[in-house]
This record gives C-alpha cells, structure tokens and sequence, in this order.
C-alpha cells in the first residue's frame, strides 16, 4: 500500500475549533484511495527529521498555547524550510499559520518568533475580525476554486511584497480586513486563517495537499475521483453563509 508520512506540529496545543478534523479529512481521503496516511505527533524538543514527512500540519491555538511552543517551532524553522523546498507539503492554520511567519507581536507588545517560511509578520489588532469568509484561489494555472470556512482572529497579518496570498477574499476580512487577501501560498506550504475544520467542506484542497505529498514520495499526483457530494454540499452551505455577508472587497 502507498503511504504518505505527515508530521503533525503540537497537537496537544494547537487544536481549536476543530483543527484536528483536518487530518481526519486526509486520512480518509487517502484511505479511500488505498493510501495510508501515517501520522506522527512532533512536539516540543522532538526534532522534526530531514526527508522524514511528506506533509506538516499545524493547527490553531489561543495566544497561551502559541507562547509555549513558539521559541520551539522558531528552531525547526530550517527544517520546515528545507522540508519545503524538498517538495513537501505544508497546511498551517490559524496559530499555525501565524507562527510560521517572521513572528506574532501581541497587543502587549511582547513578540514571539516565527519559523520563517512565510514572508509575513502578524500584529494583534484592537478588535477580533469573526465570521464566515469565501475565497477565490488558484493553486495550479487555470484552475480556479473556491475556499470556504469560518475566521476569527484578532492578529492583523501583513504580507511582504511579492509574497503570494493563498486566496483573493470573496467575502469576509481576510489577513488585515483592507488588502482583499488571505492566507499565504510558498510553494507547495499554504497558511490560512480558515478554521472550522477547513477541509470538510474544500476537498479540492484536501487532495491538492494529499497530490503534493504523493509526489514528495515520488508516486503519482492523479488521485482517483471520489464521490463528493455530501463535501460539495457542505462546501456550498459554507460559500453561502460567506456569500450572505456581503463582499468586502
């Protein structure tokens, strides 16, 4: 049987708002498949090995659990890193998503660092920006998807220039609720403040990540079709509720 190795950063700390069901989301994708998603808690102090993962997941924490684990996943930085440019896949959440910029200054300006693979920093804002939030994205030339789910943060994230956004917001706040983006895309890593779990109701993305990870194993990115409609369902229920917001941008 294919496997795909994923890394899952902190789970015992990053799992809010149901994060954690994105990994279920994969695995049974891939199972269904007749792959085998092996997943392998790393936590604080536990090396993340060079060439070991196919896939890194980190979910979203509160600013307690960020704290905690921060100088820690700010040492792996090189590791994420070099894991990236090796073709593996990256889905960081929320927290997650945060942390894996330059670093997260909090509102009383204590700053915490950052792994470094995406080119941005995060600023706590004056107000939570909350609710359901609708994207426009393009992952692969030509083809064009829409990216539900629901945000709640109160950090403002800047990209650096040049930096690609995971998605153009439809509807909804985005990183900093001005420039009409949200999330951030390096190559085959996203981050994305998209909870809820995100992947139930987007797998076009949950196979877009399972496709890049099969391809770090050096097997083949064409995954068999599944039947979606209960997925195409919930992905609609989420695009409308964003969509019944009214577009910001």
């Amino acid at each position: 049987m294919t496997e795909i190795r994923v890394a899952h950063l902190y789970p015992e700390y990053l799992n809010i708002y149901a994060d954690r069901g994105n990994i279920a989301v994969l695995a049974n994708r891939a199972a269904w498949r007749s792959i085998e998603l092996v997943v392998e808690p790393v936590s604080v102090g536990e090396p993340l090995r060079p060439g070991a993962h196919d896939l890194i997941y980190v979910g979203g924490g509160q600013d307690r659990e960020q704290a905690l684990i921060a100088p820690d996943l700010a040492g792996k930085g090189d590791a994420i890193r070099e894991a990236v440019e090796g073709g593996a896949a990256v889905l960081a959440v929320c927290g997650g998503y945060q942390l894996l910029g330059r670093f997260y200054r909090d509102r009383g300006g204590a700053e915490l660092p950052g792994a470094g693979l995406f080119p941005l920093h995060t600023v706590a804002g004056e107000r939570r920006l909350i609710g359901d939030c609708l994207l426009e994205c393009e992952l692969d030339p030509g083809e064009k998807h829409t990216l539900a789910g629901f945000e709640n943060h109160a950090g403002i994230t800047r990209l650096e220039a040049g930096a690609e956004p995971l998605g153009r917001v439809i509807a909804g706040f985005g990183n900093d609720g001005a420039s009409g983006f949200e999330g951030c895309r390096v190559g085959t890593a996203v981050g994305t403040y998209l909870h809820g779990p995100l992947l139930p109701r987007n797998p076009w993305l949950a196979d877009w990540l399972l496709a890049r990870a099969l391809a770090h194993r050096g097997g083949s990115t064409q995954l068999a079709d599944l039947p979606d409609s209960l997925e195409q369902d919930a992905h609609l229920v989420s695009a409308a509720r964003g969509r019944s917001r009214g577009g910001r941008f």
